[in-house]
């Protein structure tokens, strides 16, 4: 599809390169002359742009929207869509937060003995019946050996839950040297 300013452009490019008249220029293009003379009498926006620079500016986060009420409250614009093209034409854009800063390299593993419970993992599953209800499963495992300490099934299991069933499995087997969940350091020899 061809736009207006260039119909424009080829019925002057017509007029003056084969010294047509715009009537002819305009059967030839099949342009309506109306369109081809029409100038547009929009009012001089350089007030209203410094505005709307100088509000972005100060207020780096808000989009053309929440500006375009800043406007109105100072009596300066009434119009949205007017508001959307001058931020637009102004290449205006909220400023995106940086993200958090990442640690880099890779982290060192968690060193620990080659023995029988020198670290536990902790670790929770969950599934549901045929009929709909979930379950989950607390698991226990010694992390050197692969054994499984233990394995605490209910529909529900609270934080309480978890230290008791920790409890009783150190009272059975001793303290771990480490009890790790999800990869995460959970707990430390001296804080279980």
């Amino acid at each position: 599809m061809v736009t207006p300013a260039a119909r424009r452009e080829a019925v002057a490019h017509l007029e003056q390169g084969y010294e047509m008249s715009e009537r002819r220029a305009c059967s030839l293009i099949g342009v309506d002359r109306s369109s081809v003379r029409y100038r547009h009498r929009r009012p001089d926006d350089r007030e209203l742009r410094e505005a709307l620079r100088g509000a972005a500016e100060t207020h780096r986060r808000f989009g053309y929207r929440r500006l375009h009420v800043l406007l109105r409250r100072d009596g300066r614009v009434l119009n949205r869509k007017r508001t959307q093209r001058l931020y637009r034409e102004e290449g205006l854009s909220v400023r995106r937060r940086r993200s958090r800063k990442r640690a880099i390299g890779t982290r060192a593993p968690l060193v620990t003995e080659a023995l029988p419970n020198a670290r536990w993992s902790v670790d929770f599953v969950q599934d549901q019946f045929a009929h709909g209800r979930r379950f989950r499963i607390l698991n226990v495992t010694d992390d050197v050996t692969k054994e499984s300490l233990a394995a605490a099934v209910d529909t529900s299991i609270s934080g309480r839950r978890v230290a008791r069933e920790l409890t009783a499995l150190i009272e059975r087997r001793g303290k771990p040297g480490v009890i790790v969940s999800d990869n995460v350091l959970a707990w430390e020899q001296n804080g279980v």
